[in-house]
């Protein structure tokens, strides 16, 4: 009796999974034939929502092998980073996270994606990121236990309303089957804009500036993390993060990020 009452309820599960995958085609469907889908970055027509079309995917310089195992910078020839695949700067350097990738390369292409998702209100634009985010990170994630979005200052949050690292980290785990812990991390005192600023400058000015939310020890200690943001520059942002998180007692820290800012051409 227990064991047929089980199977009547998977059955019923099955079932009611089943219609509502059903209902959300039927309304992709619906939507696509009210407004169809087109490209997030020039408007030709796409066969899909949140596709690229062919000629701007084309020009996105989506980054994979080779490239540094910790900061996803791409390498020009399979040989550069030796054994390790580590370039320099991690080498001379080494961030306190474990490894990073990054989807795409930060330049004229890429940056209207992250920039009308991070200014323009267009969150529709996170999906997009985090379908070639789930493909640069795949192996980050099948090790990953959560992952947690790098924090804006409350101020910043209220005047942006959301939080696009936030968004991204969401969108991610979903596709990944992982939980997100969107506030975990908090930025107590606001900070300058760090577009200006070198390596070493944008470190002091992050030191002590971000921490981890009273009471939720917790849910960091012997955890594999994985710390999501839309942008990784020199990496001062996400290594303050990774060092709050070990702090606290995570178990290793990994960053994926939407796009990498390449270092300028050493001379």
């Amino acid at each position: 009796m227990t064991d047929a009452g089980t199977d009547s309820g998977t059955d019923g599960g099955a079932g009611r999974r089943g219609a509502a995958a059903a209902l959300r085609r039927a309304r992709t469907l619906l939507l696509d034939c009210l407004l169809p889908p087109d490209c997030p970055l020039c408007h030709q027509p796409v066969d899909r929502a949140g596709l690229l079309c062919p000629e701007c995917f084309r020009r996105i310089r989506f980054i994979a092998e080779p490239c540094c195992r910790q900061c996803g910078e791409p390498f020009s020839a399979p040989g550069f980073g030796g054994a390790g695949r580590i370039c320099a700067p991690c080498g001379a350097a080494p961030p306190p996270w474990r490894q990073g990738r990054a989807a795409m390369v930060y330049d004229e292409w890429s940056r209207p994606l992250i920039l009308r998702l991070k200014y323009a209100d267009r969150t529709d634009l996170a999906p997009v990121l985090a379908r070639h985010m789930l493909r640069a990170g795949a192996g980050l994630l099948d090790g990953a236990d959560l992952l947690v979005p790098v924090p804006l200052h409350r101020r910043r949050l209220f005047h942006r309303r959301y939080n696009q690292a936030a968004l991204l980290a969401r969108a991610t785990g979903r596709l990944a089957g992982l939980p997100t812990i969107p506030d975990l991390l908090v930025r107590p005192h606001p900070t300058p804009p760090l577009g200006r600023l070198g390596a070493t400058a944008r470190r002091d000015t992050l030191r002590g500036a971000i921490a981890l939310r009273p009471g939720r020890a917790a849910q960091v200690a012997g955890q594999r993390i994985l710390l999501v943001d839309d942008v990784m520059t020199t990496g001062a942002t996400t290594g303050e993060c990774a060092r709050v998180l070990l702090a606290a007692g995570a178990r290793s820290v990994d960053v994926l990020v939407a796009a990498r800012a390449l270092a300028p051409p050493r001379s």
